[in-house]
């Protein structure tokens, strides 16, 4: 089964098209081999068409008869509603030009971006480079942890003391402040070491398997006793594995790099 075409982008699209004195008045005169349809005596240029299902085809759509109809008859259906909105004088209000403008700023700013990034391609040595730093950061090892995260020292302290005569860990975790392991008995699960705060992670990473830390530790979320439960190897994905996230990764930064460095050069008054 085909997947529906994405009516946002139909939307988004139309408006770009709309907002363009100069392709409109060139629609006017399009050739019929140029024409997909007209509507009341304007014509649809098949330049709208081809520009949809080019879009289409990049998410993995596939060409056909049945596509290619679909588009046709959504542009026929927007144009008749376009015509009966300039009719009611809608182009002419404020928030529909500026709308209008948005969208056509929209379009030019994605066509722009991605002849961006063809032209700049990440290469596979770079993605290399990222892997590498990115295992390294990670470590060869996973801890799983537990924690109570308490507003003060002394009450951090009160906590060790409690554990010291006995009590449980996961008794005493109820009372800590953190709502999103406080009901597991302080679980956090399986992460390294980079996955926590500094703060954190040092005395983590002190810990013998099944103590806790005999001090609080102060981070900016509070005071924790941490409790290594256990340890074990990590198994990292194989770079073939993640070397399309790493280039997509890669590509945005260096997009919100290049965006960065046009609006530090732009004088802005």
């Amino acid at each position: 089964m085909n997947r529906p075409i994405r009516y946002a982008y139909l939307a988004a699209l139309a408006l770009a098209l709309a907002a363009a004195p100069a392709l409109a008045k060139k629609e006017k005169s399009a050739d019929a081999e140029d024409t997909i349809a007209v509507v009341n005596g304007k014509a649809i240029p098949s330049v709208r068409a081809n520009a949809i299902v080019a879009a289409q085809i990049a998410q993995g759509q596939p060409d056909s008869p049945q596509l290619r109809n679909a588009v046709r008859e959504e542009l026929v259906r927007r144009e008749v509603l376009a015509q009966e909105a300039q009719k009611k004088g809608f182009e002419k209000k404020t928030d529909v030009q500026a709308q209008i403008q948005l969208a056509r700023q929209g379009v030019l700013i994605g066509a722009y971006l991605n002849d961006y990034v063809r032209s700049h391609p990440i290469t596979d040595e770079a993605i290399k480079k990222e892997y590498d730093t990115i295992r390294a950061t990670l470590g060869d090892k996973e801890y799983k942890a537990r924690h109570i995260l308490v507003e003060s020292d002394d009450e951090a302290k009160a906590i060790i003391d409690k554990l010291n005569k006995g009590e449980k860990f996961d008794e005493l975790a109820k009372q800590s402040k953190d709502p999103g392991s406080k009901d597991r008995g302080g679980d956090l699960g399986w992460a390294t070491p980079s996955s926590y705060v500094k703060p954190f992670s040092d005395a983590l990473v002190k810990l013998e398997k099944g103590k806790f830390t005999q001090t609080p530790v102060k981070s900016d979320f509070g005071y924790h006793v941490i409790m290594l439960d256990d340890t074990r190897e990590l198994k990292a994905p194989a770079f073939e594995e993640v070397k399309g996230q790493i280039a997509q990764r890669l590509q945005q930064k260096m997009v919100e790099q290049h965006i960065a460095d046009l609006r530090a050069k732009a004088k802005v008054e």
